[in-house]
């Protein structure tokens, strides 16, 4: 039985008593009292439901800038694997470059060091031997000149090689470095995005106690003030009382007690439907692969009507979008979170939500498949999940044949 019909009944019962002489002014007076008293409760609750509300602003202000910073650190930490990716590529093409420069490097170093052999077993007076063996000058000339050349040519090319391993290895040395401070700055993002983790946590749990907390003064004062309607009518019921006699005073007060007690023993009985297990879902053409929450026009988890899918992912995981377009919305908004909107033209639009990291900006080009998001539970959302609508005109329509 409910504590107010309970109370009332009680009330009711009371100025129902078999006391002839009883005086309806006094029942009146203590109803006024106790009404009195309902109102100041009620002015109070009201006023900490207000406090409350205005502490759940700020603390909403709050887990929209943590997910921000977590959004932008997740999107600065991706750029910079992608970097560090890159390098690691750039890297592998240089050492391959390198080894076979220093195998030409090789091959030129033995013909040159031939060459330098047989000056050498020439002697001093190679030149006048190779002018002495022509049988004309001309021919001697042009023998000596080639022979030169060629010296000077694997010279040339030694030194060229040379240098050019030189400028690889500094290259390479510089990529390191690189490297080195790139994976310094990825670990240093990585306890900053930890942190920033643990903030958005601690905020979401305190809007959360907050909600819970304003939905309790927000019942307590509605139950108040019903309370208080009761006891008007209580009130209004013991005027009209006075005037008539103390047996028909009686009758009416039992009646409205037996009333109230039956009414409530007769309510029906709902039995609980065990939940169906989630939904999988995915695969070509859908924005993300996992649970199936809630479906277009089915229930969400807080209670509220379905106007898209809602999908159950691992955090982190990336969300695609479901066809070619233009992002028109790359920020936080209340009850979204971080929430990232595609225009696919035609009036189609598709919206995604409560996500960890956005990786495009407002004007970016995308392509179906390409990846837009990333899972999470910005906004104060409790489970990692994309919430996810298709609108035509504005309007949200049933996605699934878009998806198919």
């Amino acid at each position: 039985m409910s504590a107010r019909i309970l109370a009332i009944a009680l009330l009711l019962m009371a100025f129902a008593a078999p006391a002839p002489a009883q005086d309806p002014s006094k029942g009146k007076g203590e109803t006024e009292r106790k009404l009195e008293t309902v109102k100041r409760e009620l002015q109070r609750v009201a006023a900490e439901r207000r406090r409350i509300e205005g502490e759940r602003g700020d603390v909403t202000k709050q887990l929209r800038t943590a997910d921000e910073k977590v959004g932008k650190s997740n999107r600065v930490l991706r750029e910079t694997e992608v970097r560090l990716a890159g390098d690691q590529r750039k890297l592998a093409q240089l050492q391959q470059q390198r080894a076979a420069m220093q195998a030409t490097l090789g091959a030129r170093r033995e013909e040159l060091a031939r060459l330098l052999r047989a000056a050498y077993a020439q002697g001093e007076a190679a030149p006048l031997k190779a002018l002495l063996s022509q049988d004309r000058i001309a021919d001697a000339n042009r023998a000596m000149t080639y022979q030169r050349y060629v010296q000077a040519d694997r010279a040339r090319r030694i030194a060229e090689l040379g240098s050019q391993l030189r400028e690889i290895d500094a290259l390479e040395a510089e990529i390191v470095a690189r490297q080195n401070s790139l994976d310094q700055t990825r670990r240093q993002q990585r306890q900053q995005l930890g942190q920033l983790e643990q903030d958005r946590r601690t905020r979401a749990a305190l809007l959360a106690q907050l909600d819970e907390k304003y939905q309790d003064r927000r019942e307590r004062e509605q139950a108040l003030g019903r309370d208080a309607k009761g006891l008007e009518r209580v009130l209004k019921q013991l005027r009209a009382a006075a005037a008539r006699a103390e047996a028909e005073r009686r009758a009416a007060a039992t009646r409205a007690a037996r009333d109230a007690v039956t009414g409530n023993r007769n309510a029906p009985h709902t039995p609980v439907v065990p939940a169906a297990p989630p939904l999988q879902v995915g695969g070509l053409g859908w924005p993300l692969s996992g649970s199936l929450l809630a479906g277009y026009g089915g229930t969400m988890p807080d209670g509220r009507g379905s106007q898209g899918l809602l999908i159950a992912a691992n955090a982190g995981a990336p969300i695609k979008a479901v066809a070619d377009g233009t992002v028109v919305y790359a920020e936080w908004m209340t009850g979204y979170g971080l929430l990232l909107i595609i225009d696919h033209g035609n009036g189609y639009m598709s919206l995604y939500a409560h996500n960890d990291a956005l990786l495009k900006d407002v004007g970016a080009a995308v392509k179906r498949g390409d990846a837009v998001a990333t899972v999470g539970n910005s906004g104060g959302h409790g489970r990692p999940s994309l919430y996810f609508e298709l609108r035509r005109n504005g309007q949200p329509v049933n996605p699934g044949t878009w998806l198919r």
